[in-house]
Order: C-alpha cells, then sequence, then structure tokens
C-alpha cells in the first residue's frame, strides 16, 4: 500500500499547485491513499465547503485539521458529510471527530490527528490519549495507522515517535509550516517532524510578508493575507507499507511551480 501525505495546504496557491500536480503524482507513484492537511485551505483560515469540494476532486481522500479547524463555522456540517477530522484531544463537546477509517487496498486504514500542546489551544493531554487510542485500534485488527500530529514543538512530535511508533505505521508533523529535513523509517515507522507546507514559499509560512515584518518592527499586529501572485511549493510524503502495517520506505516530494520534482529518500534505520 502507498500513501501520499501533504503538508499544510495555504490558501489558493496551495490548492491550484495541487490541482497541476496531485493527479499526475497519484499516477507515477501509484498511490491509494492522499491525506493532507487542511485547516488553512480557504484563504489561510479554516476550510469551506466549497474547497473542501474542490480538493477532492483533485485528488485528496481524507483532510486532517488543527488549531485553525474550526475558523469556518460551515466546517460543523462537513465533519458530518465528508472525510474531514480534526485533533482528537480538542474537548468531547467540539464537534467533529479526530479518526477517520477507510478501506484501502482491502485493509482497513485509520487515520489520526492530533494536537500538542505547546502554545496551543487548551486541549487534552495528547500523549495519554493516543497511547489508549491505537491501543483500541490494534485490538480491533487495524494494522494500517497514520497520525498527523500538529504542533508546534519539535520534542512533542519525536516522543510521539518513540511512545507510538511500534504500532503505527506514520508520524507525521504538520503546523509550523516549514519542512524539515529528517524523513526517516524508524523501525517500521516513518517519521518526519514536519512536512513543510504546500502554497506561497516566497512569503512567511505562506502568508504576505508585510504585515508579519510589521508586526516584529511595531509589535502591532494584522490580519494575515494570502498573495495573490507567489511563487509555490508543494510538499508530500510519500510512504509504503506492508501488509502487517509496517513502513518498508519513504521519500519526500518537492515541487516548486511547474519545476521538476524533487525527490529526497528517507533514511531506514532498522533494528
Amino acid at each position: 500500500m502507498k500513501i501520499g501525505f501533504i503538508g499544510d495546504i495555504v490558501g489558493k496557491p496551495g490548492r491550484l499547485i495541487i490541482q497541476k500536480h496531485l493527479h499526475r503524482l497519484r499516477n507515477e507513484h501509484q498511490l491509494d491513499l492522499v491525506i493532507a492537511n487542511a485547516e488553512n485551505a480557504s484563504h489561510g483560515f479554516g476550510l469551506t465547503a466549497k474547497n473542501c469540494d474542490e480538493l477532492l476532486a483533485y485528488g485528496i481522500d481524507v483532510m486532517t485539521g488543527g488549531n485553525h479547524s474550526f475558523d469556518k463555522k460551515e466546517i460543523f456540517t462537513l465533519f458530518e458529510s465528508h472525510p474531514v477530522i480534526r485533533p482528537m484531544n480538542y474537548p468531547k463537546a467540539a464537534p467533529g471527530k479526530g479518526i477517520y477509517q477507510i478501506e484501502v487496498a482491502g485493509e482497513r486504514v485509520a487515520v489520526l490527528n492530533l494536537m500538542g500542546h505547546y502554545t496551543m489551544p487548551l486541549v487534552d493531554n495528547p500523549f495519554t490519549m493516543i497511547t489508549s487510542v491505537v491501543a483500541s485500534l490494534k485490538a480491533a485488527g487495524i494494522k494500517h495507522i497514520v497520525l498527523d500530529i500538529h504542533a508546534e514543538a519539535s520534542s512533542e512530535k519525536a516522543a510521539l515517535l518513540h511512545m507510538v511508533g511500534e504500532d503505527i505505521s506514520a508520524v507525521l508533523g504538520t503546523h509550523t509550516h516549514v519542512g524539515t529535513d529528517d524523513l526517516q523509517v524508524k523501525n517500521g515507522c516513518c517519521y518526519v517532524t514536519d512536512v513543510g507546507l504546500t502554497g506561497c514559499r516566497d512569503g512567511v509560512i505562506g502568508m504576505d510578508k508585510d504585515v508579519p515584518i510589521s508586526r516584529f518592527l511595531t509589535g502591532v499586529g494584522g490580519h494575515h493575507n494570502i498573495p495573490k501572485e507567489c511563487q509555490a511549493i508543494l510538499q508530500m510524503v510519500v510512504f509504503e507499507l506492508n501488509d502487517h502495517g509496517r513502513c518498508i520506505n519513504a521519500q519526500k516530494i518537492k515541487i516548486y511551480d511547474d519545476a521538476p520534482d524533487v525527490v529526497t529518500a528517507a533514511w531506514v534505520d532498522t533494528p
């Protein structure tokens, strides 16, 4: 089974570069499932129904979220009708769910969404929660488990690899919008601290540079905007799982505008 995971989609530029390339990437890499973090897909904040349908048509199968999941209130109905999830450690009263199960290539796959603690909204303890959730899925016979950990601190993401890496297929970091150079397969688990954004690469984490610079100079904030024109990037991790749900290889794919794909193989660390 081959799975593609796209990092935080930021606004229209992110959606457009996915539209240009994803169907080709699915065919070339024979992807059985594509997951994407879409909490910034609608002008940088949240996800609308229109943009959700758009991304599904472009070839995304499941969408995860994070601290911006609830920025567009129409997502409440999307949780009920579309393959869209939010971090599972939001309070139980919050709309939506944090686990999506789908059958792929004859196997059940569980996509999990979790949010870290450092600088994030008030949520339940992600570390105690994920341990019991993974144990429950394994007891139900699900071997293919993919985790999107939406967190600021790299230490939180790395800790999760060591906590649950032997029991799940992939631990994939999102949120910082900056791709990290540590893609690896450790004892059968695909790991990267942050996949990186899909959107404008020539601003500040996908946004126009003027407001962040002004804030740093004056201390006065403003509304972040997505540039109407920019240089774009698409960032995706592709990983292959065996019948037991263990990762056997992985690679990072980066597309800069319409230039040839940049493909980097993961370091495979076996016991």
